[in-house]
């Protein structure tokens, strides 16, 4: 699956100009661990995270939220994926959530083999260069597009079964 390039953080995380600032000054590991974990946290937690002055503040400050384990528990590679938003077949709905956030729709599939079914629906931007955006409210490159897509993700008992792509929204 094409790799999701991730550029525009202020689209990305909506909350704001000065957050974006903020997340611009990360180190490349706390920029992985915070976007993995954004959605996860309320907008006042980030607000705090970023009061912090110190990588250790920070990471311990996550530590103390009991998420540093929802990333750290992966080995490295699977971490790298989830912050490239390489989905893949056999996710769990934490590492999609982690990867490209929370999803632009929600629905129920019927006439699923699994006792318990989810489909998520997430936009995407595609643009001449190739680059491949997660499409957020407010998005500051929908005008250059030339390509929208939507990602269904259908996920049984919360582990990733299906991932189709259609084109338009």
């Amino acid at each position: 699956m094409q790799r999701l390039l991730i550029i525009s953080m202020i689209a990305l995380l909506g909350a704001g100009c000065s957050i974006d600032r903020k997340v611009k000054k990360l180190s490349d590991t706390e920029f992985d661990h915070y976007y993995a974990l954004r959605d996860y946290m309320s907008d006042d937690q980030k607000k705090s995270y970023f009061k912090l002055k110190t990588e250790e503040e920070r990471s311990a400050y996550l530590k103390d939220l009991g998420l540093w384990d929802v990333f750290y528990k992966y080995d490295q590679s699977t971490r790298d994926a989830i912050v490239q938003g390489d989905v893949q077949l056999g996710w769990t709905k934490d590492m999609l959530v982690m990867s490209w956030g929370a999803p632009y729709d929600k629905q129920k599939p019927v006439g699923r083999p699994a006792p318990r079914s989810d489909r998520y629906v997430y936009r995407f931007e595609g643009h001449s260069d190739g680059t491949v955006y997660l499409w957020t409210e407010n998005s500051k490159t929908l005008h250059k597009a030339d390509r929208l897509f939507v990602r269904e993700v259908t996920m049984d008992m919360d582990v990733i079964a299906e991932i189709e792509e259609k084109e338009d929204w």
